[in-house]
């Protein structure tokens, strides 16, 4: 006999004990329906011109960084590149609204920002060119290490936001994760974490439509990346993400709520990818050129750029120097790539244990004696 079938089942409604009850209302964490804009609505006449003017000025020299860092990896200078052309609003707005003590935790794909927070161009591209571990002292701008495989910089941004806090250090930590960063366990995980710590820490969603190849519509059925945040307790925000005086006051936000106790956020910015996934990804195969033509009338400078010259704040002036500025950039960063990097082969074991295992000593005398054989050669020849 089943529990259904004894006498007085039918009537039988179980109700959980109280312990049940969410510890939040979920209402106010919920986004807003559309995307926040800032450009082209009433918001724009509160917007700080001097801010809107370094937004600008970065843009232009984000793109002409992304153009420049593509056409390396054609010379050979870099081994792959994931142009965030298109995506610089983001890029711009996560590093400009972080303190100097804050942590930046970025994506492969987010070397725009870690320059725009002041790292060396060129060291920003030192992981991509294969030469040597990070290619950068982490500790030197507060930029974690460029993160490859995805979203696992999401639970390490959590923990030091979360040290941070114990500590008694007033530290903010953004982690930026494209939407196929998303659908990884690490990112369910490190916005739980977050949330139950109410850690100081912020997450910034590039949705650019795609996860390499696969359409957002294949990876979740939400209503949008930000709705995902009231499953863990913290709010959701829905900004357009290439607008980019949207996106750093939304981020702005977010941070100054962080800092001062108020946990975690989750913000999603819909943008789109111009170019391909890397410079070994055809894009064509996956999507149309009229459907990238269609985000090319909502490109982050166009915006700008209108706003800017419709409030008289931006000249022909203005906008060369910003040029001149950018193509002055892209010059040293190709001059300084085309140098080849002085390698000492010996470093593949270092920094990879304390003390060496077995193995790896092992490994280092086969290595070393092939350097000093070969050496040997070359000094017969001569």
């Amino acid at each position: 006999m089943t529990v259904q079938e004894l006498p007085g089942a039918a009537a039988y409604r179980p109700t959980p004990p109280p312990a049940w009850k969410p510890l939040t209302d979920p209402a106010p964490l919920l986004p807003d329906p559309e995307p926040y804009r800032v450009l082209g609505t009433d918001a724009a006449a509160d917007a700080d011109p001097e801010l809107l003017l370094r937004l600008y000025a970065e843009l232009v020299r984000g793109r002409r960084y992304n153009a420049q860092a593509t056409a390396l990896t054609k010379q050979g200078r870099l081994a792959v590149y994931p142009s965030s052309t298109g995506q610089e609003a983001c890029e711009i707005a996560a590093a400009l609204v972080l303190e100097e003590r804050d942590w930046l935790f970025p994506s492969y794909r987010d070397t725009l920002a870690a320059v725009a927070r002041g790292m060396d161009p060129v060291e920003a591209l030192t992981l991509l060119r294969g030469d040597r571990h990070t290619g950068y002292d982490p500790r030197e701008h507060r930029v974690a290490p460029l993160c490859t495989p995805l979203a696992t910089q999401l639970p390490h941004a959590v923990g030091l936001a979360h040290a941070a806090r114990l500590k008694g250090d007033d530290v903010v930590a953004l982690a930026m994760v494209g939407d196929g960063g998303t659908s990884e366990g690490d990112f369910h995980e490190a916005l739980n974490f977050a949330a139950v710590w109410r850690a100081p820490v912020v997450f910034l969603v590039q949705n650019n439509g795609f996860a390499i190849s696969v359409p957002l519509a294949k990876q979740t059925a939400a209503p949008s990346l930000a709705h995902k945040a009231v499953g863990y307790g913290m709010p959701g925000r829905l900004v357009d993400g290439n607008d980019a005086a949207a996106v750093h006051q939304v981020l702005a936000e977010a941070v100054a709520r962080a800092r001062r106790g108020g946990g975690p956020t989750l913000v999603e910015a819909v943008t789109y990818r111009m170019d391909a996934h890397t410079n070994a990804d055809d894009a064509t195969r996956y999507r149309a050129d009229s459907d990238v033509e269609i985000w090319r009338a909502h490109d982050p400078i166009r915006l700008l750029e209108r706003e800017l010259t419709g409030r008289g704040l931006l000249g022909d002036d203005v906008i060369e120097e910003a040029r001149e500025a950018a193509e002055r950039m892209a010059a040293a960063l190709r001059e300084r790539m085309n140098a080849d990097p002085v390698l000492e082969p010996m470093d593949l074991f270092a920094h990879v244990y304390a003390e060496r295992t077995s193995q790896l000593r092992e490994q280092a005398d086969l290595l070393r004696a092939e350097l000093e054989a070969g050496q040997d050669d070359v000094e017969e020849r001569r």
